[in-house]
């Protein structure tokens, strides 16, 4: 192992020659898949860490003997072309929407791994000697495996496919978004959705407000405390279901409600869940007569929530070291986007424009 685990695993990246199988694919044209490095993506996949492919190669030739080994669809974005792996892992990073130091590259070469870790420290690297150490590395076991966690591929497949369609639209984004049927279901968490609450917590790091690591404890006593409200958010399209894929925590403080936490998935970023789960919030706080306030711990890679948070209306009213106090003072009530249906604890709410 050539650098110590940091932020969890979310994708393992594997090399292909000497590493997922015996043998250079280019020279020998047959070579021995490893039996152990099979099992071990099968057991990632179900723990919802997902599975891609950096190789220096020929790409029609690794896909045939991917798709002939029965394997081809456990991979997410594979990389096969002659340019540098650490090109390869910006692109899986990019097409994944998550950072490079939740990626870990598997590889037997030491000049691929010595370019990657030059290129990207941030990344995660072992060498193929280390394959069946993998299994039982901290950064390879999620606290919580959820139903989301289990299927986790299978909705970055649908998302896939809907960009796909995207990208051959003719259309505006937001027509295109009206071409989805998109439901957000909004409720109070209870304690089966707590494990996903967390694993929300423990995962999302770009669209977080304040980043606060809330243990499953902590979530819990959320839910039993008066003080506080504990939303979380479920989506699904014509797709398929995305699962829960955001929360809200907020404290009330009497005439004060402080948004705590706010965050959602990478992977419906460009839906833009989380101004309209502040739509709702700020609706609620204005019909019950309070004042709304959010916390935000601005960083590089949360900035989209500080947008949001300002084109929401929120004004800045104060700061305590990092963390920024922003309060909402617009006027008006919020409308939800027109394409999107709204059901807020079981009754539905139609958008509008």
């Amino acid at each position: 192992m050539e650098n110590e685990q940091r932020r969890a695993i979310k994708c393992l990246v594997w090399d292909l020659d000497n590493t997922l199988w015996d043998g250079i694919l280019l020279e020998d044209r047959e070579v021995f898949l490893k039996e152990e490095a099979v099992k071990i993506i099968k057991l990632l996949d179900g723990r919802g860490i997902l599975n891609s492919i950096a190789s220096r190669s020929d790409q029609g030739l690794i896909m045939e003997k991917l798709r002939e080994l029965g394997i081809d669809g456990y991979f997410l974005f594979p990389q096969v072309h002659w340019g540098s792996k650490s090109s390869s892992l910006e692109n899986i990073a990019s097409l994944l929407n998550i950072g490079l130091d939740s990626l870990a590259l598997i590889d037997d070469d030491p000049y691929e791994r010595g370019e990657v870790a030059f290129s990207h420290p941030e990344v995660h690297i072992y060498s193929a000697e280390d394959l069946g150490e993998l299994p039982d590395m901290d950064s390879m076991k999620p606290p919580f495996i959820t139903d989301e966690s289990s299927k986790r591929r299978l909705m970055y497949l649908a998302e896939n496919a809907r960009a796909a369609e995207e990208r051959s639209f003719q259309g505006t984004p937001e027509e295109f978004l009206a071409t989805l049927s998109m439901t957000l279901t909004l409720k109070e968490a209870v304690s089966d959705d707590l494990p996903r609450a967390a694993e929300l917590v423990s995962r999302t790091h770009r669209l977080n407000t304040t980043g606060y690591a809330y243990s499953l404890e902590e979530l819990e006593s959320f839910c039993r405390s008066e003080r506080h409200t504990l939303l979380i958010a479920g989506l699904e399209d014509r797709f398929g279901p995305c699962g829960k894929i955001g929360i809200a925590l907020v404290e009330h403080r009497g005439e004060l409600w402080l948004l705590k936490l706010l965050l959602t998935s990478c992977r419906v970023m460009a839906r833009g869940i989380g101004t309209v789960l502040l739509s709702f919030l700020i609706n609620e706080t204005k019909k019950h007569g309070r004042t709304l306030q959010a916390e935000i711990i601005p960083t590089a890679m949360n900035r989209l929530m500080y947008v949001a948070l300002r084109f929401s209306g929120f004004e800045e009213a104060g700061r305590r070291g990092d963390l920024v106090l922003l309060e909402h003072r617009a006027k008006g009530e919020h409308h939800y986007p027109y394409y999107m249906k709204m059901i807020v604890d079981g009754q539905m709410q139609l958008g509008s424009r």
